[in-house]
């Protein structure tokens, strides 16, 4: 049996990748898209997720509107990054589908409670979603299968701020909630960084395989491109979403991973969003996450280069 999977998304460039991904997987049913407040603009986070859907030829998949802020604090979007709208600044679907009646968060709870431990939720947005979906199902932990987390900066800097990964630092509050009340897999920004980035061969490559999917990975990571460009002096792109959604399919992917307490901060200021990963046991804290610490990089392109030229991520596994 495919696995049932949920993706809760504030659908920009590498969200699209990840959700692609999922879709065109043989080894997961995709149940649902929830949108959260995130990237850019909500309505085009919503657009951007039904558009993905028509890339992989997959509208069958419900997309529901959840939070369109944060628990408690503002936030600025990242249209820097992903351009305006969120896939890459040139493209802005209009899709004419409809969304699902239902809230995101009550989505959730209840798909969760209609078939318990059968439901993995992959997480590649701010966590307000989860948050609330745990105010209204407390026993969310025992009723899902696992929980994924595309977040927070383990021992490094992060790249929305100095101190905090952007999931992170957007929702403090959320993610605070759902590290210490869920049993959650982290893949973090520094694993990104390390492991997950994209060098101009790789980006060329991808490119030549002039495959609608390779077509729409090289307009929405244009933006990025360029960002990094600016940024780092050099032709990349991070993959943050997309590495966490293909930890989910392939498993043997992860090389190492190791639990740690990790918590964040709430407070407004310097360290908002900062996840402190208490990976030398000074707190005397038991451990609440799961940190995948490193990856097969081969096994992770080959991967995206199959979703790029062949539509199957899992081709070669």
């Amino acid at each position: 049996m495919s696995r049932r999977v949920i993706i809760d998304t504030d659908t920009a460039g590498d969200d699209s990748m990840a959700i692609l991904m999922a879709a065109l997987a043989d080894s997961i049913d995709v149940e649902a898209l929830t949108i959260v407040a995130g990237n850019v603009e909500f309505d085009y986070e919503v657009e951007n997720a039904k558009y993905t859907l028509e890339v992989a030829d997959a509208t069958d998949i419900p997309v529901y509107e959840g939070a369109r802020k944060p628990l408690v604090k503002d936030h600025e979007h990242a249209d820097q990054v992903h351009g305006e709208g969120g896939l890459g600044g040139n493209l802005f679907p209009e899709t004419g589908i409809p969304s699902a009646d239902q809230h995101g968060a009550n989505a959730i709870v209840e798909r969760v409670r209609e078939s318990p431990g059968e439901i993995t939720l992959v997480c590649i947005g701010p966590l307000t979603n989860i948050a609330l979906a745990l105010r209204l199902e407390p026993n969310l932990n025992e009723l899902v299968d696992e929980v994924w987390v595309m977040g927070g900066a383990v021992n490094t800097l992060g790249n929305d701020t100095p101190s905090a990964e952007f999931n992170f630092w957007v929702d403090p509050e959320a993610a605070s909630v759902v590290v210490d009340e869920l049993d959650v897999t982290l893949v973090d920004w520094d694993l990104s960084l390390r492991q997950g980035r994209f060098d101009a061969e790789m980006l060329a490559e991808i490119e030549a395989a002039e495959t609608k999917y390779a077509d729409f990975f090289t307009t929405i990571s244009e933006r990025a491109r360029e960002f990094a460009r600016e940024q780092y002096g050099e032709v990349s792109t991070t993959q943050p979403d997309s590495l966490a959604m293909a930890c989910v399919l392939e498993p043997e992917l992860i090389t190492e991973s190791n639990e740690y307490y990790v918590d964040v901060d709430e407070r407004e200021g310097m360290t908002r969003g900062y996840s402190l990963v208490d990976e030398r046991g000074v707190t005397d804290n038991e451990p609440n996450a799961n940190i995948v610490e490193t990856i097969d990089e081969e096994v992770f392109e080959t991967m995206f280069l199959d979703m790029m030229q062949y539509g199957n991520p899992e081709r070669s596994l």
